[in-house]
């Protein structure tokens, strides 16, 4: 019932413009894909021929009001130029976020659209901007606490992001017991989406929620500055001669496994629910897991990424949980180790 009145809430808002967009969409026989907040068209569009355009064709648009589609943008920004794709930011009601970005065949196509539309008047009392986009694709990450190991960001970035290049762990210049990352992806689009899901999912590593936002270029520098070097760097891709596999979930049962069997428990037995799923196809998972022979079951919640790997998101879901047994169970043993005798010295 509940699900029905949201529905029925986010279908009225603004339901003229959006009957226009589907009656546009017909006629024009173009298809919109959204996913992960955005709406996409191309990449390529209909009768393309050949690879993608170079690099720096793509411009960002931004001060849109909120209920104009793309049956309003697309054909204006295609005046100026081919585009190759268009991609309009969307909230939960179906409303724009105010800000898109249209890549185009050329360079030159490119810099015609901002010399046509930045300034421009949409409507009566909106000017919108247009200008090139800056194509950030790192990202910053706080909140992690200093046992925060590499191995386990990077199996957690793996399920819940794509594109991923580089993983950096730094100790953090402004807090003494804390640790942050920098993330590289492969272009902006991927760190954007990235973002928004690190974000959106409520992520934790250890007590602390993750912050997540752009890294700054200030930082950037004084991080590369640092006469430390950083705690850590793992590198995927062509980025790196010697590229690690990347871990998977076998992977991480395994040490879980051996680590219960190197104490004399036995296996752990999981279970998993799904108790939400958001308009963006993002799943809220409850999960405990029970190890024959340790004290209590180990419990929690998560968001899991749509699945676009063909591994299902209950998979997802055991890997990190597995995960945080790892951490809980790996303090709470190391808690019962007797402790070292101290070392008389000689006067």
């Amino acid at each position: 019932s509940h699900n029905l009145l949201l529905q029925a809430w986010t279908n009225g808002i603004n339901e003229a413009s959006k009957m226009a967009l589907l009656a546009w969409e017909k006629e024009m026989g173009i298809e919109l894909v959204q996913i992960n907040g955005q709406r996409r068209y191309g990449g390529p569009p209909p009768g393309w021929v050949g690879g993608p355009p170079p690099a720096n064709t793509e411009v960002y648009i931004a001060r849109l009001p909120q209920d104009i589609y793309e049956n309003t943008l697309i054909p204006l920004f295609s005046s100026a130029g081919r585009l190759y794709e268009f991609r309009l930011m969307m909230t939960f009601s179906g409303l724009n976020r105010g800000f898109a970005y249209a890549r185009y065949a050329s360079r030159q196509d490119a810099r015609s659209a901002i010399a046509a539309f930045h300034r421009f008047q949409l409507r009566r009392g909106c000017t919108i901007v247009v200008c090139w986009s800056t194509q950030k694709r790192e990202l910053l990450v706080n909140g992690l606490g200093t046992s925060v190991s590499q191995w386990e960001l990077e199996a957690m970035l793996q399920t819940v992001t794509e594109g991923i290049c580089s993983v950096t762990l730094y100790a953090s210049p402004s807090q003494k017991e804390a640790k942050l990352a920098v993330l590289k992806y492969r272009s902006h689009e991927a760190a954007a989406l990235a973002k928004k899901a690190l974000m959106e999912g409520n992520l934790r590593l250890g007590e602390e929620k993750m912050r997540v936002d752009w890294l700054d270029p200030q930082l950037k520098q004084k991080l590369q500055l640092c006469m430390e070097e950083p705690l850590s760097s793992w590198v995927q891709g062509d980025e790196s001669p010697a590229v690690p596999p990347p871990l998977s979930l076998q992977n991480v049962l395994d040490c879980l496994n051996t680590l219960c069997w190197k104490h004399h428990l036995r296996t752990p037995l999981f279970m998993t629910k799904c108790v939400q799923v958001n308009p963006n196809g993002w799943q809220r998972f409850w999960y405990q897991v029970a190890i024959p022979g340790f004290h209590v079951p180990i419990s929690g919640f998560m968001w899991i990424s749509p699945d676009r790997q063909g591994q299902s998101n209950h998979e997802k879901a055991k890997g990190v949980a597995a995960l945080h047994v790892l951490r809980v169970l790996g303090e709470s043993l190391h808690s019962q180790l007797p402790a070292f005798p101290k070392v008389l010295k000689g006067p």
